[in-house]
């Protein structure tokens, strides 16, 4: 029978085995075994085997490197997305390159659009022996934690998340993202606020309605249920929804938007019946998506949720992660307010 040589083990017959399994039989933290078991950190070398001979007894697989590999080969990283339009997931994809910096690295993205295709891509990558993964989506609500067997393999979660309190989740703050927003239009003089977003089924927009809410009432201003419309995210829906607010209420001067698609219809809309923006109604999105934001008329003010961050934030935990440490919880990194023509019309008051 051949023996095995550095790559990845035979899967074990024991099931269930964890990393923190073999920590406590080896007596070490968690932090030390997966060091041991990843072939960095600097460990004495008795330590290191340690940790191996109790991760084989117990079945554990992981892969064979040794530490001079380690630190002179590149790295293999996994990205695992449900965006099959790349709308989120390239910047996230090239921020989290960035974020090795010197470091050689290949990243393999792959698209999954259902559950089986999911765990097809994740076992080829646990086959090809790779360093981590990061999972990113399309939403950031809530979905179940990808399965990785009883490989030490380090996860991130980037613009989604899981219900698991071991797993790391870095995530945009709505909620200061939308007060970035509201303030934004009260210190411009608005007081007749509405809001048009997307199915109230995702965590961001109930967020983004309770935030929106929050700083209102702060002001002692208020948001009416008629005047807060959910539909589906396409520009047709703002367009729509508009119509219909100001058939209710021509007073409203203030439109927050759940997205810059939504903004675009929604100025499109208030433009046939005469109505100016932002000299009667200023109009903010959300994404600063800048095909849309910029190529709109007028240009949108908008949030950026700054996947830019949000990758490189993914990426060094990643690093962090391989390297041994233990990070956890769910991180949400700050959003930024973009300020263009929809609710500013004089330039030196934008910048």
């Amino acid at each position: 029978m051949a023996q095995p040589s550095d790559g990845i083990e035979p899967v074990p017959s024991s099931r269930g085995v964890t990393l923190n399994d073999v920590a406590t039989a080896a007596g070490v933290t968690l932090g030390t075994a997966s060091k041991a078991l990843n072939g960095r950190g600097k460990l004495s070398a008795e330590t290191r085997e340690r940790v191996r001979t109790e991760a084989k007894r117990l079945g554990f697989r992981f892969r064979e490197l040794k530490q001079e590999e380690a630190s002179s080969s590149g790295l293999l990283i996994g990205v695992l997305t449900t965006d099959i339009y790349g709308r989120f997931s390239l910047p996230l994809l090239t921020s989290i390159e960035d974020s090795f910096g010197s470091i050689p690295i290949s990243a393999v993205l792959c698209t999954s659009r259902d559950q089986e295709r999911e765990q097809q891509h994740i076992d080829l990558l646990l086959s090809r022996g790779v360093d981590g993964i990061i999972v990113t989506a399309r939403r950031e609500d809530v979905r179940q934690p990808i399965n990785v067997g009883r490989t030490p393999v380090p996860v991130v979660y980037a613009f989604t998340q899981v219900a698991d309190a071991n797993a790391l989740c870095i995530l945009p703050d709505e909620i200061q993202g939308t007060r970035l927003a509201i303030e934004h239009l009260i210190q411009t003089g608005r007081r007749r606020f509405a809001h048009i977003t997307g199915p109230s089924y995702f965590e961001a927009v109930r967020l983004r309605e309770q935030s929106m809410r929050q700083v209102l009432a702060e002001h002692d201003l208020r948001l009416s249920e008629h005047q807060a419309l959910s539909g589906p995210w396409q520009e047709s829906w703002g367009y729509t929804a508009a119509r219909y607010l100001f058939d209710q209420d021509s007073s409203i001067d203030a439109i927050f938007c759940g997205s810059d698609q939504l903004a675009r219809g929604a100025c499109d809309a208030l433009r046939e019946r005469g109505i100016r923006v932002p000299e009667d109604v200023a109009v903010v999105g959300y994404d600063n998506w800048e095909p849309i934001a910029c190529a709109s008329r007028p240009t949108l003010t908008t949030i950026d949720m700054n996947f830019a961050q949000i990758g490189r934030y993914a990426g060094e935990s990643l690093q962090a992660l391989i390297a041994g440490e233990v990070r956890s919880g769910v991180v949400r990194l700050p959003c930024s307010l973009i300020v263009r023509e929809s609710s500013i019309a004089n330039e030196a008051e934008r910048r």
